[in-house]
């Protein structure tokens, strides 16, 4: 089935201006910081928006006989995210900063329905996504149930706010959960790295263009995609062909095109994996990996398609497990570095939007930290959604304790949960 192209310039939602909740962290240089943790005094995201829900005709009240002092203004009503924010325990909001599987919702080796099991999972820890896998696909019809069951689920738990049901489906044959199941009618593509060699963007739109229209279809609401990783090391056993090239212009290219033509479909996009997994040797999926580049160099390189997918209104950014010593030079991954992070992704690219980490049950870092620790920690260096930590429950308290121990504050939270409350805003889960 060949699914229409959305005319993007009639489309394209402008509410996919993710809330600027957090006001970007200035880049303070590349020089290494050991175990620096700074920077989580950051304001508040509850936004604020001046005169917002004012009646005009009251701008001016009565004032006495003979006096030319107008009346104060009225305050401004709550936004939504605020008026949530308000209504929510410190539990609840760090639930909505965690992703999980199905299976670790529902407790069990393997998910394929939204049952009581998921019902009694969200009711206990109300999260703020769930992924789905190949696994969890064994039908059209059973997909669809299994997703929308999971949303009303969430619906009647902690605040009522739904959640984001999420796939990787970047296209192609290597990393496309839905198109090569066999189980649905919809196009599928060559990987990206053949798309980028056409050197036409417009084929990457029309890409972003149809997977934004069936995943959304079937319900789902976040795709971990486009990849935006530059393939300057062809012996990278994580990336290859999933990029769309070595050439970092053409990357910038490409995933501009996508991110715009998946957000004119209803569909959030997340361009991942910062600060750039393409120079990497290694796995982080079994153990640490590096990248020797330069700030410098990555801000000529790695840098520009995650620049380009943030000037196209990219509403998310995975963060991945990745090692600078050259440019960080702090002895973490990228996901626990702040300077990475709040530096690099917020200050020198001037990302607004969603944080959320690769797989915590990575090697990367499950073999290195404590997953409470390792939560909190991601949270320190900027972050918004810890992805699949191996024990979700841990990781909630993890943070909860870094916020009872002064490590962090509440109002770092809030900044975050404000971020995710605005994305589902744009993906219609949350009322604007």
């Amino acid at each position: 089935m060949r699914l229409p192209v959305a005319d993007l310039t009639l489309t394209r939602r402008q509410a996919l201006k993710v809330l600027g909740a957090a006001g970007a962290v200035a880049l303070g240089g590349c020089a290494a910081q050991q175990g620096s943790t700074a920077g989580q005094g950051a304001a508040s995201a509850a936004g604020q928006d001046a005169g917002r829900g004012a009646d005009q005709g009251d701008a001016l009240a009565d004032t006495d006989a003979g006096s030319d002092e107008p009346a104060a203004a009225p305050e401004p009503a709550p936004t939504t995210a605020e008026k949530l924010l308000a209504s929510m325990t410190l539990e609840q909001k760090v639930a909505q900063m965690l992703f999980v599987t199905p299976e670790q919702l529902a407790g069990v080796e393997l998910a394929t329905k939204a049952g009581p099991l998921t019902q009694a999972g969200m009711a206990d820890l109300p999260v703020g996504g769930v992924i789905y896998f190949s696994q969890n696909i064994k039908g059209d019809q059973q997909l669809r149930d299994m997703l929308s069951g999971t949303v009303k689920f969430s619906r009647a738990s902690g605040v009522g706010i739904p959640v984001f049901t999420a796939t990787d489906e970047e296209g192609g044959s290597l990393v496309a959960r839905v198109a090569n199941s066999g189980f649905f009618d919809v196009e599928r593509f060559s990987n990206m790295w053949w798309i980028g060699q056409e050197g036409d963007p417009t084929r990457a739109a029309y890409v972003g263009n149809s997977i934004g229209f069936y995943l959304r279809d079937i319900g789902f609401t976040l795709d971990f995609a486009p990849v935006a990783d530059v393939l300057t090391n062809p012996s990278n056993p994580v990336i290859g062909h999933r990029s769309f090239s070595s050439d970092p212009q053409v990357c910038a290219e490409m995933v501009a095109a996508e991110v715009q033509a998946m957000l004119a479909t209803g569909m959030l996009p997340c361009a991942k994996h910062f600060p750039g997994h393409g120079d990497t040797r290694g796995d982080s999926h079994t153990g640490a990996v590096y990248s020797c580049r330069t700030a410098d160099e990555l801000h000529e390189c790695e840098y520009l398609p995650f620049q380009a997918a943030v000037e196209a209104g990219c509403p998310f950014i995975m963060v991945g497990h990745i090692q600078t010593p050259n440019a960080a030079g702090d002895g973490l991954p990228a996901t626990l570095s702040h300077i990475m992070i709040a530096e690099a992704l917020r200050g020198r690219l001037g990302f607004t939007g969603v944080v959320i980490s690769d797989s915590m049950s990575m090697g990367a870092i499950s073999q290195n930290f404590e997953v409470g620790d390792a939560a909190a920690r991601f949270v320190e260096a900027g972050g918004d959604m810890v992805l699949m930590s191996p024990d979700p429950w841990a990781a909630r308290d993890g943070i909860i304790e870094a916020v009872t121990s002064g490590r962090l504050t509440e109002d770092r939270i809030n900044e975050s949960v404000a971020r995710i409350i605005a994305a589902k805003q744009a993906a219609g889960l949350v009322e604007a």
